[in-house]
């Protein structure tokens, strides 16, 4: 049945909206040359070129496995689910794609099924899905409760990928270009204040941190230590707060310097195993 590839929690939107018959039965032959691009599309980064030429490749080999999902607009197909099917079918030169045939009411409707389609089935990265649900609750009053049952997610994340629009732009961009994870994000979200978040994201982009030492990092604990003395006493001079955040991005973990007159002590400290290998490594390279 159609219906079942949509999921339950859409199926059951579009049948709590509508009273007409959410879908027509089965898959239909959609000719691609009246498919047109569907102006609300929640998903805002571009199409990887490798992956596309990968897609091309399959469908040209085995054809489209899985069925886009159209609204009928007269002799037109609005596009709700599966930009990346519809291009590849043309680069490989199909003139019809399989696709589920959904009745719709409104445009409004027509946002919130795509949003929740892509969230369900095209792996939007984390500001997208992020900026899906916001919509799902500004717009069309969801709750983060009823949301998780739309998309087939648990509370926590909606409300974990939510908190991800609170981040500077330019963190936000690099989550948009997954150049760090939702993971590293949320870490970075520890830091409280602008700059300190900033810190941390330079600090995992440099050094290429994993989320788990981003946030323990970030909430300035660790496991285990090393540390050079063991008499510990407060700093307070600037020169040495910017020797120790020069060590920082050295070492890609969190140091403290403790001085006195009398002499002092630094604290490296890491998060496993393969962080203290890993910082082991960087000191025994130094001349």
């Amino acid at each position: 049945m159609a219906t079942k590839r949509l999921g339950k929690g859409l199926e059951a939107l579009i049948q709590g909206t509508s009273n007409k018959p959410p879908l027509e039965s089965g898959v239909m032959p959609i000719p691609i040359n009246n498919i047109v691009t569907n102006p609300l599309q929640p998903r805002k980064d571009g199409l990887d070129k490798k992956s596309l030429q990968e897609l091309i490749a399959s469908i040209r080999k085995k054809g489209v496995i899985t069925p886009i999902t159209v609204k009928k607009d007269n002799d037109q197909f609005i596009l709700i689910a599966g930009e990346r099917r519809v291009r590849a079918s043309k680069h490989a030169g199909l003139k019809e794609i399989p696709g589920y045939i959904v009745s719709i009411s409104d445009e409004s409707e027509l946002m919130e099924i795509a949003l929740i389609e892509n969230i369900q089935r095209e792996n939007l990265n984390p500001i997208d899905e992020a900026e899906g649900f916001a919509v799902l609750q500004s717009k069309y009053n969801h709750s983060q409760d009823s949301i998780a049952k739309s998309v087939g997610k648990k509370r926590v994340t909606v409300s974990n990928a939510l908190r991800l629009l609170k981040l500077p732009r330019n963190i936000i961009n690099s989550l948009r270009s997954q150049t760090i994870s939702a993971g590293h994000g949320r870490a970075i979200l520890m830091m409280k204040t602008s700059r300190g978040m900033n810190r941390l994201f330079d600090l995992i982009v440099s050094k290429n941190l994993s989320v788990r030492a981003a946030e323990a990092i970030a909430k300035g604990k660790s496991t285990k230590k090393v540390s050079v003395t063991s008499k510990k006493i407060r700093k307070s001079s600037s020169p040495l707060k910017m020797i120790e955040d020069e060590l920082i991005t050295i070492l890609g973990t969190k140091v403290e310097i403790h001085h006195s007159k009398k002499g002092g002590d630094i604290e490296i400290h890491f998060f496993s195993d393969d962080d203290f290998d890993r910082i082991l490594d960087l000191l025994r390279s130094i001349d």
